[in-house]
Formats: C-alpha cells, structure tokens, sequence
C-alpha cells in the first residue's frame, strides 16, 4: 500500500512541473495575410490625377494646333479620334474629343514609343495531329454520345505456333547530333509583351517624371517664366546658333500655325510631357520623327519676335510649368 501511493505521489508530482507543450497557430497559406507594400505616396504625390477634360468646345481664334499645345495632345491624335481630315479644319462651336480611349492609352504607355506602331499579339500554336493510331478509330454519335467500333480485338484459334515466342532484335539506338544538343533544355516560346497600362496609374505616371532634362541651348537667360506674361524661358543666342532636343521623345509639330511662336517645333516626351521650342530660324525635323535628347532640331533665329533668342517651354499635361524646376545648371 505504501508503495502504491508513493507511486501517485510521484505522478502527481510530474504533473505538476512539467512543462506545456508550445502551441502553433498554422494558418492556411491561402488566409495568411499578404505583406504590406511600400507606400507610394511620393510617387503619388508627384503622379498628380488627370485633370484635363474629356471634351473641348471650341472658341474664336482656336486652331487644332493651339488646342492640342493647350492640353498636351498631339494634334493628330485629336483629328484622328474625331475624324478630321487634313487640312483639320474646326468651327466655333464643335466639340472635340480630347481624351484617349483605353486601347489607345495601353498602345501609347511606354516612355518614348510610337503611338503609330500597334503590337499584334502572337497567335496560338497550332493544334497537335492526332497520332497515326488514332486516325484508325471509326466513331459513331448517338444522343451527342461517340460509340467506338473499332479496332475491334479477335479471338485467334490455339495453335502451338501461336505460344511460339519469337525474340525480337534489339532496337538501333537513335543517333542524335551531338551530347550538348541532347541534354540542351527545351527553349520557352517567347512570351508576348503586356502593355505598360498594366501598372497601375500612379505608378505609370511616375515613370513618366523620370526625365532627364538638359538645356536646349546655351546662352545668357533673357526671362524667366511667369505663369501670366511668359509661359517659359528666353535664351539669348545668335543666328543660326544650334537648338536642341532637351530631352528624347517624338516631333508631334514642326511649323508656323501657332501666331506668336514663329517657326516651332513640339516634342512630345511621354504621356505627360512636352517640350517647346519657338522662333527658330530654321525647322531640322519633320513630324512624327523619334528624336534622341541633345539632338539638334532647328537653329536659332527671330521669326515672329524682335530678336535672336529661343523661347522654351516644358508642358506637363497641357499647362506650363518653370523650366528651371526641371533643367539642371545652365551651362551659359
């Protein structure tokens, strides 16, 4: 008896110091929550949302060219959305489309790509030919159900001959070209592109900001901007001196259509850019042409002003913003 208890007495005691076993939550893979992103809030900070309006009424004095400079539009992306034809001709009054649909916008995503250009998926491998056993099978349909005839299998007679095996030659190995092609992996089809619209908007925008700008001429600053007298900078030069591209993009006009500008050239950089640069004396590019930043366009000169001089104009959709926010020191 005395031993039966010292028994209890030693199992109660284990009892009361052993330890808990830990206890783990395992939660399924699927409920686990997702890691947090990185906040965006600079990129959206500087990725400021669209403001620009659906739709124009147009007014006295306005001309396709001036509209498109206004909103940050290529102009011939605007006749081409409502139909009009060369020489685009506007009324006062009309209403223009301004804003580009969805296709458009994931076609023109990319920084610096041709809006032109439009990327044909790749289309689907063709289907695999049935094996040569298969081409054999006879079906019937019935009630949209496929009954197979045949091949039907047959019953032989016995015979001894029949249970007469008879070994077969070995196979010839394959040759193959060579070792490294054998165990050469098998290439991947080549995956088509997704368009840029894919990422978020903020997030294209902000790709957008990432411009690295430089002066398109040297010289002594004449003016600043002021949003109400200049919509950019003068810079003081001498005739035929070179102007360049401050930036890479595509010649969106190359002419003498907007008054007050003389002979201008407009570089459209991506969704959110365009550059400006006004009273040349002579035009090097054509529209439509893709121009690499530092390029020479056009030539120094003073069509429609009173002296030799560039202005230069940045346009972040459409309005006019201080150049000397976004170009490094001037060289002089």
């Amino acid at each position: 008896m005395r031993y039966l208890l010292w028994l209890v007495f030693l199992a109660l005691a284990a009892c009361a110091t052993s330890e808990q076993a830990p206890v783990v939550e395992r939660i399924p893979a699927s409920q686990k929550p997702l890691p947090a992103k990185p906040a965006a809030s600079e990129k959206a900070a500087i990725a400021e949302k669209d403001q620009r309006p659906e739709s124009y009424t147009v007014k006295k004095g306005d001309t396709l060219h001036s509209i498109g400079l206004e909103f940050g539009y290529d102009y011939k992306e605007i006749a081409q959305r409502n139909n009009i034809q060369p020489p685009y001709t506007i009324h006062i009054g009309q209403q223009i489309k301004l804003k580009e649909s969805l296709k458009e916008s994931r076609i023109s995503s990319a920084p610096n790509e041709n809006p032109d250009v439009v990327v044909t998926p790749l289309s689907s491998p063709p289907p695999l030919t049935a094996a040569p056993a298969a081409a054999a099978v006879q079906s019937n349909v019935v009630d949209g159900v496929p009954l197979f005839d045949e091949p039907k299998a047959l019953r032989e007679p016995y015979s001894e001959q029949a249970m007469m095996v008879t070994p077969k030659p070995p196979a010839k190995p394959v040759e193959k070209p060579s070792d490294a092609a054998a165990t050469k992996p098998a290439e991947k089809p080549a995956e088509t592109s997704k368009p840029d619209a894919a990422k978020p908007d903020n997030m294209a925008a902000a790709d957008d900001e990432a411009i690295d700008w430089a002066w398109p001429a040297k010289g002594k600053l004449l003016a600043g901007f002021n949003d109400a007298a200049s919509k950019g900078i003068d810079i003081d030069g001498k005739p035929g001196q070179s102007v360049l591209a401050a930036a890479s993009g595509k010649v969106i006009y190359s002419g003498t259509d907007l008054r007050g500008y003389g002979k201008l050239v407009i570089i459209k950089h991506n969704r959110t850019y365009l550059s400006v640069y006004a009273h040349n004396s002579q035009i090097l590019v054509k529209e439509g042409q893709q121009i690499a930043k530092g390029q020479k366009i056009a030539e120094m000169g003073n069509t429609d002003t009173d002296r030799v001089k560039l202005h230069f104009e940045i346009r972040r959709l459409g309005k006019s913003v201080d150049p000397a926010k976004y170009l490094p020191e001037n060289p002089g």
